[in-house]
């Protein structure tokens, strides 16, 4: 046997080596739900995207039938978890991510396809995704010192959980299905472009609310607010909620 045939094979028996798909096969049944919700945050942003550029409701109301699916997803994976006795710091980090995916940054994308577009609007919308992301890496540095029960379960969340955004996206699809949100034109017979429409959709009267004039230049949709509520309510450390 050459010195090169036995090097390698000394290589690929080294225990400390990571077999392939190491990762994959080091997660529990309940990751894998998890992953699920991860993927609806995905398609959700995906599919917002796609109703922008094809000026299509559909792909709209599909962005957001995921965000529902992607709650289901959070919340069979930690009963999964229990039920397979089976719980690691991995699958809490990736429900962490998954849950910013899906309840944090997919619902600021969708109330920015919804409208809520003017510059002040995205100082809200961003506030509201970093107090999301603050909130889930509190939860994470302070979970293993937060009192639980019996069963190993904390007792209750400090502030609101980020699932709670499902009630903001639920407004919002209110909204497009009652013609609130988003009167486009027919882009293709308009003699402006094929971008006019953008102009036309979100005006003040095809934005729920209306908008308001903070300073000159400076417009606010009203509506847009309640990302503001929402997200002080998740980095609240006063605002106790018992955990069913």
């Amino acid at each position: 046997m050459s010195p090169r045939s036995s090097q390698h094979k000394r290589k690929t028996s080294d225990p400390a080596l990571p077999t392939r798909f190491s990762m994959v096969r080091s997660f529990q049944m309940a990751d894998f739900v998890t992953l699920g919700n991860g993927v609806c945050g995905c398609l959700s942003l995906m599919f917002a995207m796609k109703a922008l550029i094809t000026q299509n409701t559909d792909f709209l109301f599909s962005s957001f039938w995921c965000i529902p699916a992607g709650v289901m997803f959070d919340f069979l994976d930690g009963r999964v978890a229990r039920w397979r006795r089976s719980s690691s710091l991995l699958g809490q980090e990736l429900d962490s991510l998954a849950d910013f995916c899906s309840f944090g940054i997919a619902p600021a994308v969708l109330g920015f396809a919804c409208g809520f577009q003017k510059m002040l609007d995205l100082v809200v919308l961003t506030y509201f995704v970093c107090c999301g992301l603050a909130r889930l890496a509190r939860y994470n540095a302070t979970v293993a010192a937060m009192p639980t029960d019996g069963n190993g379960k904390v007792r209750f969340f400090e502030g609101t959980p980020i699932p709670t955004t499902l009630v903001i996206v639920g407004i919002l699809a209110y909204g497009v299905y009652n013609g609130k949100f988003w009167r486009f034109a027919n882009p293709v017979f308009q003699h402006e472009g094929p971008f006019a429409s953008f102009s036309q959709a979100f005006t003040p009267e095809y934005v729920w609310g209306g908008e308001i004039s903070i300073l000159p230049g400076y417009e606010l949709h009203p509506l847009v607010l309640m990302y503001a509520v929402s997200g002080t309510l998740m980095i609240s450390r006063r605002l106790r909620i018992p955990k069913p």
